[in-house]
């Protein structure tokens, strides 16, 4: 797994990342002082250790984003060390980029929370910005670092996937939060940040239009397969097959529509032959023509 993504030096695609990395780590701040910070939840990364440590005042004065940044500086340097230059410069500029961000927010606006008295609210929308900042980090094709590096330091060593290395470790984060301040609500509020958060990076990355995959048997795949083109106006694949029941010879349509389209071509399908067999599959990123552009 790999993070070193090269975009020419000034050109369009330079500036449109860079325009989603340095924007998410911005939205990530947003999230981290308005939303997290004033109710000490600490879903999981160095800034949820920094969120720990600002409250308890460690290092008297200290802010969240020193002490993140103090535990990003190292982390990177053993990921280097361990894993080789798998990050890039992004990844760099993403580490100074979100304490820098913090900052300025904390100059200018303080640390209330945005919204006051309700931690429940609070996390929920901590859990949509937090992932809408991740969610734009990883369109610009790097890693916020961090707790990241562990996972993957640990992933090179246990074998375990990184998804599950990466919720263990800020789970772990997370209960560090019963031992500061010695109340269980505040990894459960956490929680629901992490949980919300992952589905808004998956809608971020991938896309919210959820698209469907249709598998299609029938005798009478040549008529559908015109229906789809001439009608729904997209494209198919004819697939020939053998039924492994009786040894049939089959045909199988393979085709990617929108979910109205779905919902039209099924009623067609019943039309033309009501005992025709259909796989419907969500299919969350579509790339190619028709669709969503590789180079998105």
């Amino acid at each position: 797994m790999s993070f070193v993504t090269k975009e020419k030096l000034f050109s369009k695609d330079f500036f449109v990342t860079y325009a989603w990395l340095l924007g998410g780590c911005f939205v990530f701040a947003i999230g981290a002082v308005l939303f997290a910070e004033p109710y000490k939840f600490a879903p999981g990364g160095t800034y949820g250790i920094g969120i720990v440590a600002h409250h308890l005042d460690v290092i008297k004065g200290w802010a969240t984003e020193s002490y993140a940044l103090c535990l990003d500086i190292p982390l990177l340097v053993l990921g280097i060390a361990v894993l080789g230059a798998r990050f890039g410069v992004k990844t760099i500029v993403c580490t100074g980029a979100i304490p820098a961000a913090m900052f300025l927010i904390h100059k200018f606006y303080g640390e209330a929370a945005l919204v006051e008295n309700d931690p429940l609210l609070s996390a929920i929308f901590g859990g949509i910005v937090y992932g809408i900042g991740i969610g734009m980090i990883f369109k610009s094709r790097a890693t916020s670092g961090g707790s990241d590096i562990i996972a993957m330091i640990l992933n090179k060593y246990t074998h375990i996937s990184l998804g599950t290395l990466v919720i263990i470790v800020d789970g772990i984060i997370t209960f560090t939060t019963v031992a500061a301040f010695g109340d269980w609500k505040l990894p459960m509020y956490s929680w629901i940040i992490i949980f919300i958060e992952g589905k808004v990076i998956d809608m971020i990355v991938e896309g919210a239009n959820v698209h469907k995959t249709m598998l299609i048997i029938s005798d009478k795949a040549d008529e559908i397969g015109a229906t789809i083109i001439n009608d729904i106006k997209r494209g198919a694949t004819l697939i020939e097959g053998k039924g492994m029941y009786q040894g049939a010879e089959k045909k199988m349509i393979y085709t990617t529509v929108t979910r109205r389209e779905m919902v039209i071509l099924r009623k067609r399908i019943s039309n033309i032959d009501p005992v025709a067999f259909v796989n419907v599959v969500d299919s969350n990123e579509i790339i190619g023509r028709g669709f969503k552009s590789i180079d998105e």
